[in-house]
């Protein structure tokens, strides 16, 4: 990725545009903005991706061709599928961009490539590695055991998310995620975030049969992070779920 630190907007200016402001008035549960301001890193996102809008605001207003019911995705499974489409649907309006998105399928072992970034427009499809959250998963078996959307639970949470913006936090370069569904609308709060880690790297795999576990988040490997945040981009859906 080839934005800097350097490329950030100023807090000033994200305040003047309504920055996170316009996407918490979008969504339930959102804590306010000026709490957000305070408590969370600076965006990386550049001012003219979104000119004159937080991507989250943006998609609120965004006109969307119509979404497919049906579409060839390979290496995905078809019920999940279907369902992250019609959460695309449902979601639409809040969603910028519906060129791409991910699906991350829980039903599938750590050890398996269960993060899919598909384009829509192409079908093809891109699979990789994607940790869970500790609580989801207590006994580090390599499966997600249950979700839960609670502060202070560790675990992975399931539904649609709108992909936000960047920043720097405690693990490097990561994208801040609003939860869409009642059953991840704590998300923003929770810090929810995609991000790198050494425990979701494949060596993992050969040592140890698995990826390790988040504390909740979609953590990839570090030298896959560049080529999701290519692929996802702000304003599109991730989709995290089992069937």
């Amino acid at each position: 990725m080839k934005w800097s630190q350097d490329a950030a907007p100023s807090r000033r200016h994200l305040l003047k545009t309504g920055g996170v402001l316009a996407g918490a008035l979008m969504i339930p549960g959102a804590v306010s903005a000026g709490m957000r301001q305070r408590s969370m890193p600076e965006s990386l996102l550049p001012p003219d991706v979104y000119p004159g809008a937080h991507p989250a605001a943006r998609a609120a207003v965004a006109a969307q061709p119509a979404v497919r019911d049906t579409i060839v995705a390979p290496g995905v499974n078809r019920q999940l599928m279907q369902r992250a489409m019609a959460a695309l649907e449902r979601h639409g309006s809040r969603i910028a961009r519906h060129d791409r998105m991910a699906v991350a399928d829980f039903s599938a072992g750590s050890s398996r490539p269960r993060f899919h970034l598909i384009n829509l427009e192409s079908g093809r499809v891109t699979s990789k590695l994607v940790a869970h959250g500790s609580g989801s998963d207590p006994a580090h078996t390599g499966y997600v055991q249950r979700f839960s959307n609670a502060n202070g639970s560790n675990a992975s949470c399931e539904g649609a998310f709108l992909t936000d913006d960047y920043y720097v936090g405690k693990h490097g370069r990561s994208q801040r995620l609003i939860g869409l569904d009642r059953t991840n609308d704590n998300a923003l709060d929770r810090a929810i975030v995609v991000h790198a880690a050494w425990y979701a790297n494949p060596d993992m795999i050969s040592r140890r049969g698995m990826l390790g576990r988040s504390q909740g988040c979609f953590a990839v490997g570090e030298r896959d992070l560049a080529e999701v945040f290519e692929r996802l981009g702000p304003g599109r859906m991730i989709y995290a779920a089992k069937v």
